[in-house]
Order: structure tokens, then C-alpha cells, then sequence
């Protein structure tokens, strides 16, 4: 599956998404047809449960079905919008086609809606749409260019000042990557070990909070050099520019 999608659509990168269907088998399906595009899907069947895992876990995008046995999408998508100010992109997956309900889920902030039966190759289009519009840019640049740092993907390498940053192992640079990839954005510990290690990665993770400690002593990410590296407790972490108004 994932060859055909990559034949017919640009491929993007690996997305972590909350997946809320109390249908078995549509979310057993959907689950499969992201997963073989190469995201990380998490599937909720009830919407208090994806509510919970929100608060202390963070996600790219949400999937939502609007009918669920405990509540409803829209108050789910009103949730995660105003009483956690999550921005992500959030696509309606429903049987209501009824132009009134259209509006109402787009209008409590879904970014896009789609009706059932789902399509696979609509579906990872969709996605592939929204995420782009999101991060607001078609590809992903081959330089990070945040003064005084420069991240180098050809070269797999950061500079400081225009000085090479030595001694930088592989996850090291892919963690910092992902940290200033998304700057001013609380990342939760299970999100944060899913991009760099993978989904199935057995370690502990007390190996994320030691690479975290050495990053920031590496990069020296320190307010004289116009970043902060902090922990969120019992969260995650969030590295943020001095002056930001994320900051």
C-alpha cells in the first residue's frame, strides 16, 4: 500500500496522529492505511479517552469521527481547541453529509471534513493537504537556518556562529533537528521518542531526558545565545527563542 500511495502522491513526513473511531473495523482500516504511509497512528474508541491521552501527550494531526457513544466529535474538536489550545490540523471523518453539519464542523475548527465511505488514496491526500497548509511550507528545507544555529541535513551537522558543532552523534542531530524543526511547540516524551527512535523503540525514558542534556550542553542552548531547552513536568520539553511570544 504504501508504494502505490508514494506512485500516486508526494510522499510527507511521518506524522503522529489521534485517530478517534469507535467503529472496530473503519478504525482497524484507517489505522492500517496511515500506518502504511509510514505514520504513527494512535487509535481512541471513545472520545473522553482521547481527550485524556491529549492532555499529556502531543499529536501533528487528529482524525475524529463526528458520532461517538460518549460524546460527539464537534465537542471533542471544541475541546481540544479552546480548553487546550491545540492548533494541529483536525480532519470530520462522518456519515452526516447535510450542508448545516459541514459548517458546524468547520466552523468549530476542523480544517477539513470528509464524508464516509472513506477513500484510502482521499484520505492520505487530505492529510497530506492540511499538514502542508500547517506547517506552511511544500518541503522540508535542506538547511535551518535560526542564528546563531545551523542545521546542515545534507551534512547532518549544526553550527554555532558558523563553527561546527563537534561531536554530534546521529539521534543527537535528529533530536535537535525535530527541536528546532518545531520551535516554540511543547512535545510530549512519547512524541519525542516515537520521531527519534520509532514506534516500536524498547528503551527507557530516562534515554531521552540524557539526550536531552546533551544537546543542550552541546548546542550550549542557553539564553546568552538566544535559546531555552525546558521541561514541561510529568510532559515533556519545549525549546523556545528568547523574545518569542511562545516564550
Amino acid at each position: 500500500m504504501a508504494e502505490a500511495y508514494s506512485a500516486v502522491l508526494p510522499q510527507i513526513s511521518t506524522v503522529r496522529i489521534a485517530l478517534l473511531e469507535d467503529d472496530p473495523a473503519q478504525a482497524e482500516t484507517l489505522a492500517a492505511w496511515l500506518s502504511a504511509a509510514g505514520h504513527d497512528t494512535h487509535v481512541f474508541k471513545l472520545g473522553k479517552d482521547l481527550l485524556r491521552h491529549a492532555s499529556r501527550e502531543s499529536f501533528d494531526a487528529f482524525l475524529i469521527d463526528w458520532m461517538l457513544p460518549d460524546q460527539t466529535g464537534h465537542e471533542v474538536l471544541r475541546w481540544l481547541r479552546r480548553e487546550r489550545g491545540i492548533t494541529a490540523p483536525v480532519l470530520f471523518v462522518t456519515s452526516r453529509d447535510a450542508e448545516e453539519d459541514i459548517v458546524a464542523g468547520l466552523d468549530a475548527g476542523a480544517d477539513d471534513y470528509m464524508i464516509k465511505p472513506i477513500r484510502r488514496l482521499e484520505l492520505l491526500s487530505r492529510l497530506d493537504a492540511v499538514w502542508r497548509r500547517f506547517r506552511l511550507r511544500d518541503d522540508s528545507p535542506q538547511v535551518v537556518d535560526l542564528p546563531p544555529y545551523r542545521l546542515d541535513l545534507e551534512h547532518r551537522r549544526v553550527l554555532r556562529n558558523g563553527v561546527p558543532v563537534e561531536a554530534l552523534t546521529e539521534k543527537e542531530f535528529a533530536l535537535a533537528l525535530f527541536l528546532f524543526q518545531n520551535l516554540g511547540r511543547l512535545l510530549s516524551r512519547g512524541h519525542l521518542l516515537e520521531a527519534i527512535w520509532g514506534l516500536t523503540a524498547a528503551i527507557p525514558t530516562r534515554t531521552l531526558d540524557t539526550h536531552i542534556s546533551r544537546v543542550r550542553k552541546k548546542l550550549d542552548l542557553h539564553p546568552a545565545n538566544g535559546f531555552r531547552l525546558v521541561p514541561a513536568y510529568n510532559y515533556g520539553y519545549r525549546l523556545e527563542r528568547i523574545g518569542d511570544s511562545t516564550s
